[in-house]
């Protein structure tokens, strides 16, 4: 092929084709034959024929080149050669530069069968042999294609005749020594090519000619290096056709906030300008495509063809002072309005928002002032609204602000806005106001448990730096004030214990929903509930247990096994916060004792259920007096048994059946002896029993109990038989009146021995109660002295047992005051020991030292004074003494 023009954009990937041409006189067909001639390396050459060597104007198809074989294919075309032989030449194909080449020369050698002749004889030898050939080349077909400049069409036509047979043909290709030339003109022809059709892009009119023909003249001048001027101009129309825009922002009548039409009109104008700018570079650099692809990208210091629009519009339009002014104010004016409730064109705002990023020119010129008025605006909102609302609205209007504020990001504002954005919302609705928040409103929503708003005060305070620390404060104020009102009100002693449960129940709801179960909200509670619940020393764990004590008597049927252990492990979360937990340990104890003499416990399994939660709580010391008394029960049983076996053996009148509870005096409370006179038929069944005990266990002594004693006696009334269940009190005053039918109060307290004060209360319950076995007179709830009591034989009651004895489990003062004393007893005992054993250890040691560490001993409180009392009373019985030299230092003495 000769080319008369210049290198195609896209460069052959291999070699040009190579067709043999048919002899016109011999065959018919206009079609030529597709040959494969193949380049053997075998020492005997393959026989090749020529039919054709015919001009194509398609273009060249691939050729797969390789050391051993050479394969050139033939396409379809019209025959324009003559040939003269039908002779079979043998000959190799040799390709000298396979890729990118322009141009070829195409030369016939003949090869000599001898290697071994002069070089003199072998170039007279090939001079006779081109006498004897015909070469034809056939005209060259030229045509116009699409860029406007000739192009060769195709190629060679070489016919050889009178070939003497073995004799071998070598065909050479090489690459034109000149590179071909444009036509002149060409490069001012093509560019004003160009130059129409882009103004005719920026005048959005038609382009006169296809953009394949536009595409391809700018390949071709890029090809012969005329890039950098090519770009040159193209950015110089595009800056002329930019610059001309500028006027119509420039002259546009300045608007003012309320004339809104006007102000709309103008950013759309910008706007329409900005997009019809984006749509011409998009279009423009399509035809450029392959400058900004290999020039631009080779020259780093240029801005490729999108970039160089960019920077065009954003010098000469956006850069201009005023036309900016209008547009950011434009902006900013359209927010506030949205801001305030009225609909906008957010479509708008997010082209011209995004042009402003495309430009980068936003952070500068829009940002900066956007963040200014959004914090000038909220400074103002959150001051009015903080007088006008109330926390649970103010609260509600921070949050849909917030989320507006989201909402404008996704919808028109850049994301890097977002941080600073909301960061100043936060501060000025929330930030500032934290404090006046809190004292206006958060002691009201726990009041009344408002849980969503108090989730969403919480969520809002936690996207302020410091807002979780301020509402914790506040949290742990608010629980110390409520606790408090509970604890040191002696009228709500009652109720202590279930308010407390229950302002605990409130307290975890609000930390597991509204805190998000966060784990400084949870410590905060318990210091706050361990500092206002040791306010009012000793109450708190007397009214526990009795409260645990009200919850295990047998009757109470509010609760199921399984809530009632529910309630049990409620009641040691309070059980930890108390400083005092032996007054618990005591008065605990002594209503097990009643529980467990009386037969009133209502589960055994709910007993040692607590039994297990107060040693792991306290440890087995603590409960160790506990799980005796149930040893002793226990014990009580077998003995029992043993002792109905002896009894069947005895011969003892009567038909009492006697049932006793073996002590041992440690591990249950303190009871003060009463005598009291007994029956003689109670009196010999107790001679009998303590033969019976002491034959088996020999040094033992017994010591009968009659305070927590209880009988059940058969009686008949009127109505027919009942079965009174009553304390050893009741029994006695009641088997009086067997023998007769009135007596006083003083024959009662003569013939019984009771103490004045236990016989008040026995015949109170008896007379004065629900179930008035008894009659009084005069009628009245106390029990006067004079008082006289008759047996009631009208007495009624739809059950056959009643039981009368209730009596014995409620608490007396005097029995509230025995056990605090005795609290207050043991706790001087633990005092003296602990001072002993750390004097001991230390053998001498300074007084606020020694104070220090019997503080880190002792598990109760206690006061400085009372502390230094038992010091005083320990160096008076000579466990220690005083430093000679310095008072403020004890000895140990040994």
């Amino acid at each position: 092929m000769f080319p008369t023009g210049f290198s195609s954009p896209n460069p052959p990937a291999a070699a040009q084709e190579v067709r043999p041409a048919t002899d016109g006189n011999t065959s018919s067909s206009s079609s030529c034959k597709k040959r494969k001639l193949n380049n053997s390396s075998n020492s005997n050459s393959e026989k090749e024929e020529f039919d054709s060597i015919s001009s194509c104007t398609s273009s060249p198809s691939k050729n797969t080149s390789s050391s051993s074989s050479s394969v050139i294919t033939t396409s379809s075309c019209s025959s324009s050669g003559v040939a003269s032989s039908n002779h079979h030449l043998q000959k190799k194909l040799r390709f000298e530069d396979s890729v990118d080449f322009i141009g070829l020369d195409v030369k016939m050698a003949e090869e000599s069968s001898s290697s071994s002749s002069p070089a003199a004889s072998s170039q007279q030898q090939h001079q006779q042999q081109l006498k004897n050939k015909s070469l034809l080349i056939s005209s060259v077909a030229v045509g116009h294609h699409a860029n406007g400049l000739t192009k060769a069409a195709s190629s060679t036509v070489s016919s050889f005749a009178n070939s003497k047979p073995g004799s071998a043909k070598k065909l050479v290709i090489k690459n034109f020594k000149d590179k071909p030339k444009l036509p002149e003109n060409y490069t001012d022809e093509t560019w004003q090519k160009l130059k129409e059709a882009v103004e005719a892009i920026q005048n959005s009119t038609s382009i006169k000619y296809n953009l394949e023909e536009l595409y391809q003249a700018v390949e071709n001048l890029c090809s012969y290096k005329i890039s950098a001027n090519l770009y040159k101009q193209l950015r110089q129309i595009c800056e002329d056709h930019i610059k001309a825009q500028i006027h119509q922002f420039r002259e546009y009548p300045f608007f003012l906030a309320v004339d809104k039409p006007k102000f709309v009109l103008f950013l759309k104008k910008i706007d329409k300008c900005w997009q019809d700018h984006c749509r011409q570079m998009i279009m423009i650099r399509s035809i450029f495509l392959f400058l900004d692809r290999t020039y631009v990208l080779q020259n780093s210091m240029l801005p490729s063809i999108w970039d160089m629009g960019l920077e065009l519009f954003r010098t000469h339009i956006i850069s201009d002072q005023k036309v900016q002014n209008k547009t950011i104010d434009g902006i900013l004016l359209l927010i506030e309005r949205e801001r305030n409730g009225e609909a906008i064109d957010r479509s708008l705002l997010r082209s011209l928002l995004s042009m402003l990023s495309d430009l980068q020119i936003y952070q500068d010129s829009f940002e900066h002032r956007f963040l200014e008025e959004t914090n000038r605006l909220y400074a103002a909102e959150g001051q009015r609204l903080m007088q006008e609302r109330e926390v649970p609205e103010y609260l509600h209007h921070v949050n849909k602000r917030l989320e507006e504020e989201a909402d404008r990001i996704i919808t028109y504002l850049d994301q890097s806005t977002q941080k600073p954005l909301i960061a100043t919302v936060e501060k000025q609705l929330l930030g500032e106001h934290l404090t006046a928040i809190l004292q206006k409103g958060l002691n009201h929503l726990l009041d009344e448990n408002r849980i969503q708003d108090l989730s969403l005060l919480y969520q809002l305070f936690s996207r302020v730096r410091g807002g979780v620390q301020v509402l914790l404060q506040h949290w742990i104020e608010y629980i110390k004030a409520f606790g408090s009102t509970i604890v040191i009100n002696p009228e709500k002693d009652k109720t202590m214990v279930q308010e407390l449960l229950d302002f605990k129940d409130k307290v975890d709801h609000i930390i597991d929903v509204c805190f998000l179960k966060n784990e400084k909200f949870v410590n905060a509670m318990k210091e706050a509930f361990e500092t206002f619940i040791n306010k009012r020393p000793n109450k708190p764990a007397e009214l526990i247990a009795k409260y645990v004590d009200s919850k295990l008597r047998a009757g109470n049927k509010e609760a199921t096994d399984e809530e009632l252990e529910k309630m049990l492990d409620k009641i040691m979360i309070i059980f930890r916060f108390i400083y005092g937990k032996d007054v618990f340990e005591a008065f605990y104890k002594k209503d097990l004792a009643k529980r467990l003499l009386v037969g009133k416990s209502a589960s055994v399994d709910a007993e040692k259920s607590m039994l297990s939660k107060l040693k792991h709580e306290c440890g087995a010391a603590f409960t160790s007096k506990l799980e005796g008394m149930f040893k002793d029960m226990e014990l009580s049983k077998d003995i029992m048994i043993q002792f109905k076996q002896y009894m069947q053996n005895q011969n003892v009148p009567g038909n009492i059946e006697l049932t006793v509870n073996i002590l041992t005096m440690g591990y249950w409370p303190t009871y003060v002896p009463m005598e009291v006179h007994l029956p003689p038929e109670m009196v010999k069944l107790q001679e009998i029993f303590k033969t019976f005990y002491l034959g088996k266990h020999s040094g033992r002594k017994l010591q009968w109990q009659s305070t927590l004693g209880h009988c059940v006696l058969k009686a008949e009334f009127k109505e027919g038989k009942k079965e009174l269940q009553v304390s050893l009190f009741q029994t006695l005053v009641l088997l009086m009146f067997n023998e007769g039918e009135e007596f006083s109060l003083e024959e009662i307290k003569q013939a019984t021995g009771i103490e004045d004060g236990e016989l008040r209360r026995t015949l109170q319950s008896l007379a004065c109660g629900k179930a008035r076995v008894l009659t009084k007179s005069p009628k009245g709830k106390d029990v006067e002295d004079g008082d006289k009591f008759t047996c009631n034989d009208d007495f009624r009651h739809k059950l056959f047992r009643i039981k009368i004895n209730q009596i014995q489990m409620k608490e007396t003062v005097e029995e509230q005051a025995s056990t605090t004393e005795r609290v207050f007893q043991d706790r001087q005992y633990q005092i003296d020991a602990a001072i002993v054993r750390i004097m001991k250890m230390r053998k001498t040691l300074s007084h606020n030292l020694l104070v220090s560490e019997v503080y880190n001993q002792l598990k109760f409180p206690v006061k400085p004074a009372d502390l230094k009392k038992r010091i005083e009373s320990l160096i008076d019985r000579d466990y220690m003494e005083r430093d000679k030299e310095n008072p403020n230092q004890y000895n140990y003495i040994a």
